[in-house]
């Protein structure tokens, strides 16, 4: 995943960023979080526009006119998909391919998840550190409609989705040496039991994968 240092986006209601880390650019889009009527698929319409003063590095914005939304048709034309992600061939053989996933950063715990850092837990896990880390990291919206939305003339085009793979890659490198076996005994068990993973059809309706293996320890 990479994001653009130059796009931040904002939960719905945000105040306007007045500082920003290092790594953004000089001149910043700010993007606004606009649920849609799918969980966890949102929109994201143009708020401001940031220009980082020289003197205090604070930003100024200029307020946008509403209703401009930003499209990610434009990373993926003529590109090979694989998902929301688009594959980067290796100009060496001897190197492996890529798969590069352009994503809007949102420094921000969305509220479309408030629920989830107070929620009950069996066994302290993940601990308050962990959890602290988990929303401190905020989150990053991709390029990719619901299903059901992707043939839609514009909603295929401006539909994104929430993208909570920075907390992911927090929480598994905390998990217990027992959750590690668990994890890997249910891959094991999924990759030698062909039900699991067959489809009579080719469809790939109804099979499971290391996708669902991960949420379900998650």
């Amino acid at each position: 995943m990479c994001h653009l240092n130059n796009r931040l986006a904002i939960p719905r209601g945000h105040p306007r960023p007045t500082q920003l880390p290092a790594e953004f650019h000089n001149y910043v889009e700010v993007w606004e979080i606009i649920d849609s009527r799918l969980p966890g698929y949102v929109y994201l319409e143009l708020r401001y526009l940031l220009t980082k003063c020289s003197d205090d590095d604070n930003y100024n914005a200029v307020e946008c006119d509403r209703g401009q939304y930003l499209s990610h048709a434009t990373y993926s034309d003529g590109a090979d998909i694989h998902g929301p992600a688009v594959l980067s061939p290796s100009p060496d053989e001897s190197l492996l391919s890529t798969d590069t996933l352009a994503c809007v950063h949102c420094l921000s715990w969305p509220p479309q998840a408030a629920d989830w850092p107070t929620g009950h837990r069996n066994y302290g896990w993940p601990d308050s550190a962990t959890l602290d880390r988990v929303v401190s990291d905020g989150c990053d919206v991709v390029g990719v409609a619901h299903r059901q939305c992707k043939q839609h003339e514009w909603m295929g085009k401006l539909q994104w989705r929430l993208s909570f793979s920075r907390a992911e890659i927090v929480l598994i490198n905390s998990w217990m040496p027992v959750q590690q076996i668990v994890y890997h005994m249910l891959r094991y068990f999924m990759k030698n039991t062909k039900q699991l993973t067959d489809c009579a059809d080719n469809s790939g309706a109804g099979t499971l994968s290391n996708y669902h293996i991960k949420t379900l320890m998650l």
